[in-house]
C-alpha cells in the first residue's frame, strides 16, 4: 500500500550528539516464542521468487530454524520514493513465516538509504576525514549527524513499528546493521555543528576544552566555538586529545542514531525486546561498554580470522568479551559463516566439523542464540562468494547436511538455555584507551594493545582458563584476579577503582607502558606509570625501547623483546632482573604488597612462556584452579539450576580424553573421564549436582 508524505509516522529526531540515554530502562528481555536455543541467519527474500521463499521455508522447518532476521536492507523496496511505502513483500513473508511456526527478528533498513535518498540529500553523505565525499553504490550509512538521514530513519522504523505491532511472527528487533562499519568517523558539516555541541555537553565551557585539549602546545587554542573543526588530515600530527573526543564523539553520534530507532519502536512494541549487531572485537570506532547498556539482550557477528591457526582462540576471546558486555546473562549470536567469508585477503573454507566447533564454541561462553550469515547463498552483488546455510551447492553438500545436523544437536541441547559462565579472572579492555595508545608518535611502533591482550589471553586459554573482560572503572571486587595487558590511559576514576581493588586483597597484574595518561591524553605530574605508580610501587625513570629483531636476557634464563625500562623501586620487590640489555642489571618484573592485595608489573615483552609461567604464579597465589588441560583441547563449563554443561571442544587432528563423564548431548550417549573424544569433534556433557 502507499501512504502520502503527510499520513506517515513521524518520530522526535535529535541533531546534537551527546552521550545517548534511555528514555526508558533496558529490559534485557529475551525473545520469546520457545524454550530452546535460537538458531537460523539473516534472510534475504527479496532476492528471489516467491516459490523460492517457499521452498526455503520447508528448508528451515527441516534444519530446526526458529529464527531469520529479515529486512536488513530493504528500504528502497519499503519505501521506493519519498514518503510513499510498498509493504507487500514484507507482509506476505511475514504471514509465511508465522504460518510455519518461524519467528522474525525484524530488521530497521537504515544502514542503506535508498537511491533517491542520495540524489535528494546530497549533504547527508558521508566524508572522510581526507576530504572525500562518498557516494551511492554501496552499503552503509548517510552522516551520522545529518538531520536528513536522521529524520527519514526515524520514520521508515517508526512506519514498521506501527505496521507490525502484534504480528504473530515477531519476537525481536533488529536496529541498522553493524553500526560504525564501514562508516564511522564522518567529517561532514552536519558532523562538526554536532561534534561543537557535543563538546559543549561535556566540558561546558570552552575555557575547559582549551585546558582539556593542552591548546597552549603549538598555538592551538580557541577563542570561540566556530573555531573548532573536526580533526582533518593538516601538516602534521593533529591535537591528540581533539582526535581522541572525535572518537568519542563518533561512537556516541552512532549510539543518539541507534537510540532515536529503537525509542521509535519501543513507541508501539514496548513490550518486545530490541538490539543491534555489535562486532564486539573487531569493530574499533565503538565503545561497546557505553553501547551495550542500550540494547535489551546483546548480540553480536563473529567470523573467523581464517588465515590465523589459532583462530579458535580468538573466537573464544570475542565470546567472552561479548558475554561480559552481556553482564554475563545470555546473548546472541546474530552472525558468524558456515565456511568461508568473501572479503579477507585469503578466505579459507572451513573443514568438516569446524562449523559444529565454531557455534558450540560460542553457546559454551553464554549464547543461547547460534545464527549465520545467511541463510541462502546471494547469486549477485558483493557478497555472493560468501559461504550460506544453502550454498551454491544446494541441498546436496556437506555444508547443507552440517547445518542440518547442527540445528539438531542445538534443539537436543534447549537444557543449556539460561545456563551462565561463571569466571575468577578478568582482562582490562578499555576502548578510549585504546583509542589513545593507537594515534600518532608513540615510543614505539611495537605498542600493540591488541596484540598484549591476545597473548595473555592466549596463555590462560592454553589453561582452560575461563575469562571475563572488564571496565577499569566497574566494580572488580567479586574478581580474584584481575589483568591489564595494555591499560595506557587511566582515567582518576580508574586509578581509584583500581587502588581499592587491589587494597581490599584482590591481585593485579599489569604489562608495560600502561597507566602513562590521563583520559585527556595528558602525563600526570610525577613520572611513569603516572596513574599506576602507588599500586604498583615504583616509577619508571626512562623508557628503553629496543630496536627491531633486538632482545634482552633475563635471569630466569629466558629472553624478551621490543621494550625494556629503567625501573626504581619504591616498595616493590623484584621478581625478575635484566641480565643483558639497556636495563642491564635493573628489576623486569616486580611484586608490590599494597593493602590486602598484590600488584605485578612486568616491563618488557617476554616469550610466551615466561609470560605463562608468570600468569600461573598469579593463578596458585590466588588459589583459582587451572585445567585439566590437554594441548588444543578446549574446556569450559556452563552452570544452570543443579547442573553443569561441560563444553569440550577438540581443536586437534588427535584423539584426546573427556576431562568429565555423563550424559553428552553431542552423541546421546553416556560417557566417562578419560573415554577418549575424536580429532575434531565436540561433547556437551551434562552432569546433575549432588
Amino acid at each position: 500500500m502507499s501512504l502520502d508524505q503527510s499520513e506517515a509516522t513521524g518520530a522526535a529526531v535529535t541533531t546534537t550528539a551527546v552521550p545517548a540515554t534511555s528514555t526508558a530502562p533496558a529490559t534485557r528481555s529475551w525473545p520469546g516464542g520457545t524454550q530452546k536455543l535460537r538458531y537460523g541467519g539473516d534472510y534475504n527474500p527479496e532476492q528471489w521468487p516467491r516459490d523460492t521463499w517457499l521452498e526455503d521455508i520447508a528448508l528451515m522447518q527441516q534444519t530446526g530454524i526458529n529464527l531469520v532476521s529479515i529486512g536488513i536492507f530493504s528500504w528502497a523496496l519499503l519505501e521506493p520514493r519519498d514518503g510513499e511505502f510498498d509493504f507487500t513483500f514484507l507482509d506476505d513473508i511475514m504471514d509465511l513465516l508465522a504460518s510455519a511456526g518461524i519467528d522474525v527478528d525484524l530488521g530497521t533498513p537504515t544502514a542503506a538509504p535508498p537511491a533517491w535518498f542520495w540524489k535528494k540529500y546530497p549533504q547527508a553523505r558521508p566524508v572522510t576525514r581526507e576530504g572525500v565525499q562518498l557516494g551511492h553504490g554501496s552499503r552503509g550509512m548517510a552522516s551520522p549527524s545529518s538531520p536528513d538521514y536522521r529524520r527519514h530513519a526515524a520514520r521508515i522504523t517508526g512506519e514498521l513499528a506501527r505496521r507490525y505491532a502484534g504480528h504473530p511472527a515477531l519476537r525481536l528487533w533488529h536496529v541498522h546493521n553493524e553500526y560504525g562499519a564501514p562508516i564511522s568517523e564522518c567529517y561532514s558539516d552536519a558532523s562538526v555543528v554536532a561534534f561543537r555541541e557535543w563538546l559543549g555537553h561535556r566540558y561546558g565551557s570552552l575555557d575547559a576544552v582549551n585546558d582539556a585539549w593542552g591548546t597552549t602546545f603549538w598555538g592551538q587554542r580557541y577563542g570561540s566555538w566556530e573555531e573548532i573543526d573536526a580533526p582533518r588530515l593538516s601538516a602534521t600530527v593533529v591535537n591528540p586529545a581533539q582526535r581522541l573526543d572525535f572518537k568519542r564523539f563518533t561512537s556516541d553520534s552512532l549510539l543518539e542514531c541507534y537510540v532515536l530507532e529503537r525509542d521509535t519502536i519501543r513507541e508501539y512494541t514496548p513490550d518486545l525486546p530490541v538490539t543491534t549487531n555489535f562486532m564486539a572485537t573487531s569493530c574499533p570506532s565503538l565503545d561497546y561498554w557505553s553501547w551495550a547498556r542500550e540494547v535489551d539482550v546483546v548480540a553480536n557477528d563473529h567470523y573467523l580470522t581464517a588465515e590465523r591457526t589459532d583462530n579458535h582462540v580468538l573466537l573464544a576471546l570475542d565470546a567472552d568479551f561479548t558475554r561480559s558486555l552481556a553482564g554475563g546473562k545470555p546473548w546472541m549470536l546474530m552472525e558468524h559463516s558456515t565456511s568461508a567469508v568473501n572479503w579477507q585477503p585469503r578466505n579459507i573454507a572451513k573443514r568438516p566439523g569446524e562449523m559444529t566447533r565454531n557455534s558450540l564454541g560460542h553457546v559454551a561462553r553464554g549464547a543461547d542464540a547460534v545464527m549465520f550469515f545467511q541463510f541462502r547463498a546471494s547469486r549477485s552483488g558483493a557478497e555472493k562468494f560468501h559461504s550460506a546455510m544453502v550454498p551454491h551447492q544446494g541441498t546436496d553438500s556437506r555444508i547443507f547436511r552440517e547445518v542440518t545436523e547442527l540445528g539438531h544437536l542445538l534443539g537436543r541441547s534447549s537444557a543449556v538455555r539460561g545456563s551462565t559462565v561463571d569466571a575468577r579472572v578478568a582482562i582490562l579492555w578499555d576502548q578510549q584507551s585504546f583509542w589513545a595508545q593507537d594515534l600518532e608518535w608513540r615510543p614505539s611502533e611495537d605498542l600493540d594493545h591488541r596484540e598484549r591482550i591476545e597473548a595473555w589471553y592466549t596463555a590462560l586459554w592454553q589453561r582452560n582458563v575461563t575469562v571475563d573482560f572488564a571496565h577499569p572503572e566497574q566494580d572488580l571486587g567479586h574478581y580474584d584476579l584481575v589483568l591489564a595487558p595494555a591499560l595506557y590511559a587511566v582515567s582518576a576514576a580508574a586509578r581509584e577503582n583500581l587502588e581499592a581493588y587491589v587494597a581490599e586483597g584482590g591481585n593485579f597484574v599489569v604489562s608495560f607502558f600502561s597507566g602513562i595518561v590521563d583520559d585527556h591524553d595528558a602525563v600526570p605530574a610525577g613520572g611513569h606509570p603516572g596513574q599506576l605508580r602507588a599500586v604498583l610501587g615504583l616509577t619508571v625513570a626512562e623508557w628503553l625501547p629496543l630496536r627491531r629483531h633486538e632482545t634482552v636476557t633475563l635471569d630466569d634464563g629466558s629472553s624478551a623483546d621490543i621494550w625494556a625500562e629503567d625501573i626504581e623501586l619504591h616498595g616493590a620487590r623484584t621478581r625478575t632482573s635484566y641480565t643483558s640489555g639497556p636495563a642491564e642489571g635493573q628489576a623486569a618484573i616486580t611484586v608490590n604488597t599494597f593493602g590486602k592485595g598484590t600488584a605485578w608489573y612486568v616491563s618488557t615483552r617476554p616469550t610466551s612462556g615466561t609470560l605463562d609461567a608468570l600468569l600461573g604464579e598469579a593463578l596458585a597465589a590466588t588459589g583459582i584452579p587451572d585445567g585439566p588441560s590437554t594441548p588444543g583441547v578446549e574446556t569450559v563449563t556452563r552452570t544452570g539450576d543443579g547442573v553443569t554443561f561441560t563444553f569440550v571442544l577438540n581443536h586437534t587432528d588427535v584423539d584426546a580424553p573427556l576431562p568429565v563423564g555423563g550424559s553428552d548431548l553431542v552423541s546421546g550417549r553416556t560417557v566417562s573421564a578419560g573415554e577418549l573424544l575424536a580429532a575434531g569433534a565436540c561433547a556437551v556433557i551434562e552432569k546433575q549436582e549432588k
